[in-house]
């Protein structure tokens, strides 16, 4: 294999116009933490006076190629003290750099679409949005407790549902549309506590990456957007702890190195405590949640490292003793990184990945359970050809294996007996390659293409249905039922019910204005082959996936963007401006009415139809100085139309457009932090968004003693805006220099003005008074927080 590769990288070489006639040396290295050994990605890597420069990989790697001759080579990075350092390059040589945080902890509360602002102007990768682990522990937090996604839903086209939902939406899309990694494992449920939290514990996390647009073809199989978490490697200088103790929930985490100062090792685990104090109030109810994060990594030598990641968590409730259920989250990772020479970096990845729900109903003596795996293979390569010319691409393959459900009684009086429904397998395979090419000092360009493979596979059976069509229209009533069923079909383990296969090509482009100004455009086609099933506008623990197959077909979308970036006053300000259409065609939408959960009829309850979003974002972020953050705004529409195709009628809403449930017209937030001494940091958010779609009824109609209500067309009606004030103020008392114990308090305020924002409207009809009434549901009004965080 590795002749093959060099032949390759030779012919890719000779095309972009390497010549090896000049001579040419090449400058390699990692750059890493001075004080805690963690590699560095995103790191500036440049030579002075000249527009040469490249950045560090998700593993810290650069490479640089350059004539001979004499260079100050420069490393800068976000919150770091820039490091230079004199070079005579008259050979390859290996230079590995460990920078210094900067003196001012100014630096750190900054977010950013790169880690540098010249990075952001320079790179034609658009549509990113950035998080440090600083930032994001800076910000007002309900309870308390550092939330990594409600951190993200502050910036431009981020939103989700509503206070206690899970997940996110990005740009009109729907939850199940984001592909969300940890350390590469899918992430299936991002939530603790049905939304009130994520499952990511911030003090185990290095870098947080949400790619909104232009998505690079190393990813695929959503159509929305991904989001690239990645753990912490673990201190390889010196043992350290750090953690917090909050209202509700407490964490800690240990780290140091390993091997002989080889490797490290990260451990960092979280609990929950509420139920405790619901205990000790005769209250038979209870709600918990852990999590566990570990890693690992030990260099075999300077060419080839291994890591081992993983991550565990779990969700428990009891509802009196009558009803329970837990769910949660298992990944791993084993990776091996090889630097086959100074240009050519490798990482092959061995990924697991699990999301089970189990429930108990203890009056109807049953248990219900329900899980989605999967087994991931991939190999990435980075080839950096020249200055001008860079390559990325790999493979991968994941296999699928899904539980929809299965159902045992749990005594022998009990009604129920064991069934399990059709257990459904599915692979999927890619190829991708994307290049990354500067054609003249102000044009780059970065294109790409990615091929991708689905098959449903056998071992299970399928329902026939008459004409093909499991959903069909009843003209007599109005609605559409289940097609008419006209037999079964029976699949070996070695048949493939259905496939599927897609390009997917990548594109964008940079256009420098100046050294503090360029305009960028992105085109992106993804391909999604997996659906989440659920008719809610929040997903839910219960929710199911589903492969795409014989009634499902996989949803393709298209989006485009372009984009203006400016830096003012030395890199104090920054603005930044995007606009972006997308597509999605064959999305999932749900008849009225449709039953999800245990079904093994699930095609008989869907229609594919269309999504179609579109918007404008803006961003003026202060970077340094005592304050510092942002302001944010959206305006967006996102609208979905099913036909009823081949099952008759006109489809859902009469086949017209009408607003998808992520639909939020408008969305501020302005958010800041300002270092009032060294003792005291002030920071708040402040946020608006148009309220979500929601359908009303809109009359009602008497049967016999029954009063029935008459809905309006499907989300035609809205919530009231949301709105809330979050404030937070952290304490540093004094300390000794050279005292290891560095603790804080954090004093914090979530919707300071008590803002019921409603989750929910509900219509019903006063008992007494026959009078209908509306009653709106808020989840959070004022709640004050206290945390105290230490290192060690």
């Amino acid at each position: 294999m590795k002749k093959i590769l060099t032949t390759v990288l030779i012919v890719v070489s000779v095309l972009t116009g390497r010549s090896y006639a000049q001579e040419n040396f090449t400058l390699s290295g990692t750059i890493k933490d001075a004080k805690n050994g963690e590699t560095l990605l995103g790191a500036s890597v440049y030579f002075k006076d000249t527009n040469i420069g490249v950045m560090s990989n998700e593993y810290g790697f650069y490479s640089l190629t350059v004539p001979k001759g004499k260079y100050t080579l420069c490393v800068s990075y976000l919150g770091y003290s820039e490091s230079k350092k004199e070079i005579l390059l008259n050979r390859n040589q290996i230079v590995n750099f460990e920078i210094n945080e900067s003196s001012t902890e100014l630096q750190e509360i900054v977010v950013s679409g790169e880690e540098t602002e010249r990075a952001n102007i320079s790179i034609p990768q658009m549509s990113v949005a950035k998080l440090k682990s600083a930032t994001i522990k800076q910000m007002p937090v309900v309870l308390g407790e550092t939330d990594v996604l409600k951190s993200l839903q502050v910036l431009p086209g981020v939103t989700n549902s509503g206070e206690a939902s899970s997940g996110f939406n990005v740009r009109g899309g729907a939850v199940d549309q984001n592909l969300v990694m940890l350390d590469e494992a899918i992430i299936y449920n991002t939530s603790h506590l049905l939304g009130f939290f994520s499952v990511f514990n911030a003090d185990a996390i290095k870098d947080v990456k949400l790619y909104k647009g232009g998505i690079p073809a190393k990813f695929g199989g959503r159509v929305s957007s991904v989001l690239d978490i990645r753990q912490k490697d673990g201190n390889s200088k010196k043992f350290s702890m750090n953690g917090g103790i909050g209202a509700i929930s407490s964490r800690l985490a240990m780290e140091g190195p390993t091997f002989k100062n080889k490797g490290s090792f990260l451990v960092a685990g979280r609990g929950s405590y509420a139920h405790l104090f619901l205990k000790l109030t005769d209250n038979d109810n209870s709600a918990s949640f852990y999590d566990l994060n570990l890693k690992t990594h030990y260099e075999i030598d300077k060419k080839n490292k291994l890591f081992l990641s993983g991550y565990f968590g779990r969700d428990n409730f009891n509802i009196s003793d009558a009803f329970k259920y837990s769910y949660g989250n298992l990944s791993g990772n084993l990776r091996w990184n090889h630097i086959f020479n100074d240009r050519l970096f490798s990482n092959l990845s061995l990924i697991y990945s699990k999301y089970d729900y189990e429930l108990s109903l203890n009056f109807m003596e049953f248990d219900w359970w329900s899980d989605i795996k999967n087994y991931n293979l991939k190999y990435d390569f980075k080839y950096y050809a020249s200055n001008k010319f860079k390559l990325d691409f790999g493979i991968s393959g994941i296999a699928y294996d899904f539980n929809p459900g299965e159902i045992s009684p749990t005594s022998e009086t009990s009604a129920i007996n064991y069934d399990i429904l059709e257990q459904k397998k599915a692979l999927e395979s890619a190829a991708y390659i994307n290049a990354e090419h500067k054609l003249t000092s102000s044009l780059t360009l970065q294109y790409g293409l990615r091929y991708s493979y689905f098959a449903r596979l056998g071992g299970q059976f399928l329902y026939n249905y008459q004409n093909d069509l499991p959903v069909v229209y009843n003209e007599t009533l109005g609605i559409y039922e289940r097609g008419i069923e006209t037999g079964t079909t029976n699949y070996d383990d070695s048949d493939i019910i259905a496939d599927f296969d897609n390009w997917e090509p990548r594109l964008a482009l940079l256009f420098k204005l100046n050294e503090s100004a360029s305009i960028k455009s992105a085109y992106s086609r993804t391909t999604q082959y997996i659906h989440l099933l659920s008719n809610t506008t929040s997903a839910t623990p219960l929710d199911v996936w589903t492969p795409s197959g014989k009634f499902i077909k996989p949803q393709l979308s298209d989006q485009y963007s372009i984009g203006y970036f400016k830096d003012f006053k030395d890199n104090i300000y920054s603005l930044e401006v995007e606009a972006y259409y997308k597509t999605v065609d064959n999305r999932i939408d749900y008849i009225d009415g449709s039953d999800l959960i245990g079904n093994d009829h699930i095609e008989t309850e869907i229609l594919n139809g269309e999504l179609k979003s579109y918007g404008l974002e803006f961003m003026l972020r202060k970077n340094e100085g005592r304050f510092t953050g942002w302001l944010a705004y959206t305006w967006s529409k996102s609208e979905q139309r099913t036909p009823g195709g081949r099952s008759g009628g006109l489809g859902i809403n009469d086949g017209e457009w009408y607003n998808s449930g992520h639909d939020r017209t408008h969305d501020i937030s302005l958010t800041g932090t300002y270092k009032i001494n060294d003792k005291l940091t002030f920071s708040s958010n402040l946020i608006f968004q148009t309220g979500r779609p929601v359908t009303y009824p809109n009359g009602q109609y008497q049967y016999e003693d029954l009063s029935i209500a008459n809905y309006a067309a499907r989300n035609s009606n809205r919530l009231p805006a949301y709105h809330r004030l979050d404030v937070a103020l952290s304490y540093k008392p004094n300390r000794k220099p050279n005292n290891r114990w560095k603790g804080e308090w954090v004093f914090g305020i979530y919707n300071l003005y008590n803002r019921h924002n409603a989750a929910s409207i509900s219509f019903g009809q006063n008992i007494d008074t026959g009078i209908n009434e509306a009653t709106r549901t808020a989840i959070f009004g004022i709640v004050p927080s206290v945390t105290y965080n230490f290192k060690f």
